[in-house]
């Protein structure tokens, strides 16, 4: 889809990672994860990479809140690193894994990414925080229901808090404000362009992520 002036940002920026978002839901490993075939220990690894990823998104953004393109993002409301960090120390057992967690190649790769772009592209940014934080308030429900079903998480509890937003009383009219922020991103017809293919980068380091977990927990014959 060509951006225009008649074409709402978040719908281009939709359309043009369709293909993307679909391969990364599609994912083997997320199919096993979410279909009960592979074991809490993968779950945990799993969250483990999200860790990285938002740190990458969060630490600094701060930096960020005055800028006319980034800044209306910047909603405390989303912030998933405490989250993940409690939910980490329940999947560990404690409070000593910081220092022992090491990111998948692909991981690295993508934190990498989103941390350059955090201090060079407030633009670029802004496809990586939309992919993430619009994906973990929809599909990551899914996600939250199955892993308290499989492994007995208490509902919204320690293990699944990553995909609880409790400052967020109505999601749907919350994605639709959101929506409505990236309509109105103050910059040209080329840049939305840009904006949208890094949307479709930020999809496939995500599927990257999941191949190589993947190969980590491969499915039994």
């Amino acid at each position: 889809m060509v951006a225009s002036a008649t074409t709402p940002f978040s719908v281009l920026i939709r359309e043009a990672s369709r293909q993307q978002h679909t391969e990364a839901e599609g994912s083997a490993f997320m199919g096993a994860l979410l279909g009960g075939r592979l074991g809490v220990d993968a779950y945990r690894r799993y969250t483990e990479q999200l860790w990285f990823v938002y740190r990458a998104l969060e630490d600094g953004a701060e930096g960020l809140a005055g800028d006319p393109v980034a800044g209306p993002f910047l909603r405390p409301e989303l912030a998933r690193t405490a989250s993940l960090e409690r939910d980490l120390t329940h999947l560990h057992g404690g409070e000593g894994w910081r220092g022992s967690l090491v990111p998948l190649p692909a991981t690295a790769a993508y934190a990498g990414r989103v941390a350059r772009l955090v201090r060079e592209w407030p633009g670029g940014y802004v496809a990586h925080h939309y992919t993430r934080y619009l994906g973990d308030l929809s599909g990551g429900q899914i996600i939250r229901g199955k892993a308290e079903k499989a492994w007995g998480f208490a509902r919204k509890g320690d293990g699944v808090r990553f995909y609880v937003f409790e400052e967020i009383d109505n999601p749907a009219a919350f994605k639709r404000e959101y929506r409505a922020a990236l309509d109105a991103v103050p910059v040209d017809d080329l840049e939305k362009q840009r904006i949208a293919e890094e949307c479709r980068r930020a999809f496939a380091l995500n599927t990257a992520v999941f191949r190589e977990l993947g190969e980590e927990f491969p499915l039994s014959a």
